[in-house]
């Protein structure tokens, strides 16, 4: 028996099946909850040991995916009667959770990561499933006893996108990094596998990792690499696109670059995460061309690899690398700024490898985990009675 508090956290993404920044979040906070609070994590796809998976129901099987999607709602709201409080990840479990708290009178906290309505593009992934996955969120953050906003930038675009919602609702709680995990790994074997050139000193490499969609922003880097120093190589790591036209889009500028230049490296797959470590310790510099990015744990990632970081100045980046001492913040959908700032660094490499370090010792000092769940806990006792 325990009288801790009982918590289930609903989510899309846990591992093995994680594919983006929400994914990750859920699963280190997880982590880190196990010992504070009786947890139930509660996800969507393949069973697997450590959580209650939920599929969408088979008549739901040619519908639209965001229908589909309620339907795994449906599900979770139904396994989750006996939990104290309910804790939400992303328009895909949201729904659950306001139904949770409806039907059994107790807390619903929800996470936001992102925003349906800043991002329109969607409609071409999801078409009328959009207007779905936006009243799902909009319904949910309205009425959920607190909303937590991944970064100071994600809470002024919920004020904006919701103003219904009261001010003191809404709680920063940031995205973290584990840094024993992430950390320089001076092997080279993963450059071997995919061919990266692996004289760094005259053929430095700009690395880009995440999902082929717009709000990723990579055809503004395909577009900004043409403008690369000659030496440059450019390691891609996308895959998972949202849609066969963006895919193709992408196709097409890849293919261009390739015809004008030499080293322009396209890994179509999400990579494990000791690959991707090592890929990111060895880059003179990331890039993240991003057009909308609440936070970006990917930034983190990077700085923990002690790699210098050009991102887009939106939403809550600038929140994590530090302009002119962790890298470099550029407008966002301007290719010819990003060039500037990538070639910055790819021509000063004491420039970029100080960088490197100063965003190492940021992501140890400021983004652990443990403080972050312990902050999340002591939302959650203002919910709960005797928690």
């Amino acid at each position: 028996m325990t009288d801790r508090l009982r918590v289930a956290l609903l989510t899309r993404e846990y591992p093995p099946e994680v594919y983006g920044g929400a994914g990750v979040h859920v699963a280190y906070l997880a982590r880190e909850l196990a010992p504070l609070v009786d947890l139930t994590v509660h996800c969507q796809g393949a069973d697997r040991p450590n959580a209650v998976a939920h599929r969408p129901w088979d008549l739901l099987a040619d519908a639209n995916q965001a229908l589909q999607v309620i339907s795994t709602d449906l599900s979770m709201t139904a396994a989750v009667g006996s939990a104290q409080l309910v804790h939400s990840h992303t328009w895909y479990a949201n729904l659950a959770g306001h139904l949770a708290a409806m039907l059994y009178d107790i807390p619903h906290v929800m996470t936001m990561h992102s925003l349906e309505a800043l991002r329109p593009w969607k409609a071409e992934q999801l078409g009328g499933g959009y207007a779905l996955s936006s009243w799902c969120e909009r319904v949910s953050a309205t009425a959920a006893a607190a909303v937590v906003a991944v970064s100071e930038g994600m809470r002024a675009d919920i004020l904006t996108a919701y103003p219904g919602i009261p001010a003191e609702r809404i709680h920063v709680i940031r995205n973290g990094i584990d840094t024993t995990e992430y950390a320089p790994d001076p092997a080279t074997w993963v450059l071997d596998k995919y061919g990266v050139d692996p004289d760094l000193k005259t053929r430095p490499y700009v690395l880009f990792v995440g999902r082929i969609t717009r709000q990723k922003g990579l055809p503004v880097l395909l577009r900004a690499a043409s403008g690369l120093v000659p030496e440059a190589q450019l390691v891609l790591c996308a895959g998972a696109p949202d849609t066969p036209e963006l895919l193709a889009e992408v196709t097409g500028l890849v293919d261009g670059l390739r015809a004008a230049r030499s080293g322009v490296l396209w890994i179509p797959e999400m990579l494990p995460k000791p690959e991707v470590i090592q890929l990111l310790t060895h880059a003179a510099v990331f890039a993240v061309p991003s057009v909308y990015e609440p936070l970006g744990i990917v930034n983190l990632e990077a700085m923990a690899c002690e790699t210098a970081v050009v991102a887009s100045r939106t939403g809550g980046i600038p929140e994590v690398v530090a302009d002119g001492e962790t890298g470099l913040l550029v407008p966002p959908g301007e290719p010819a700024p990003l060039a500037e700032a990538l070639n910055a660094l790819l021509r000063d490499p004491d420039r970029a490898r100080a960088m490197g370090q100063a965003g190492r010792k940021r992501a140890v000092a400021e983004f652990g985990w443990p403080a972050i769940a312990a902050q999340t806990v002591a939302l959650y006792a203002k919910f709960v009675n005797g928690a």
